[in-house]
């Protein structure tokens, strides 16, 4: 199946799983309606600041929209199988690593191009979604909020996903990071440092 059409699939479906018109998902991303009908009918590929916003109005996380709804539960997921997707504004490819189980882990392989930005409106969810971005090539820096870090290869930067991000490649070469999610239903309460 395209790509398009497999985020398609899986958005049309978590819409109507929620009984969300066009119009009320439109209120809740704040992505005009007739972009998600374009998305929904294949005919647009969304950005991942699209994306972004459509998960977390949908109330999963960007990765959830990757996954195929008729799949059966699976242990393992083939590397031919995995999705890939390229974002069309910075180019950046991501691969969902995680088979089609029952977990509230998802991992997920991205390349990143060199001076490349992606920025993430992300807001408070209804579900707490903790993520962990190690980098195992290259540099990146990330933005959480007001909060701001270098990575090199090796390190590893844990994060909740109720705050903007933004990643930015400010080097001439590549970088590549695995993506660590987990999701919970309920959100713990938050701990101020």
């Amino acid at each position: 199946m395209d790509i398009n059409h497999l985020i398609a699939s899986r958005i049309r479906q978590l819409r109507d799983a929620q009984d969300l018109s066009l119009a009320a998902l439109a209120e809740r991303s704040g992505v005009s309606r007739s972009n998600i009908s374009l998305i929904e009918r294949g005919e647009s590929s969304a950005t991942a600041t699209v994306l972004d916003k459509l998960s977390a109005a949908l109330g999963v996380t960007v990765a959830s929209l990757f996954e195929r709804a008729d799949e059966a539960p699976a242990p393992v997921s083939r590397a031919a199988d995995q999705p890939v997707w390229t974002d069309p504004a910075s180019g950046y490819v991501r691969r969902n690593l995680s088979p089609p189980a029952d977990s509230r882990i998802q991992l997920v392989e991205v390349n990143f191009p060199p001076g490349q930005r992606v920025s993430y409106e992300t807001a408070a969810r209804d579900v707490d979604v903790q993520q962990q971005v190690w980098l195992i090539e290259g540099s990146m820096e990330l933005t959480v909020g007001e909060s701001h870090w270098m990575l090199s290869a090796g390190d590893c930067l844990a994060m909740h996903l109720d705050q903007p991000i933004t990643y930015h490649n400010a080097t001439d070469k590549p970088a590549r990071y695995l993506v660590a999610l987990v999701s919970q239903a309920h959100k713990p309460p938050r701990r101020n440092a």
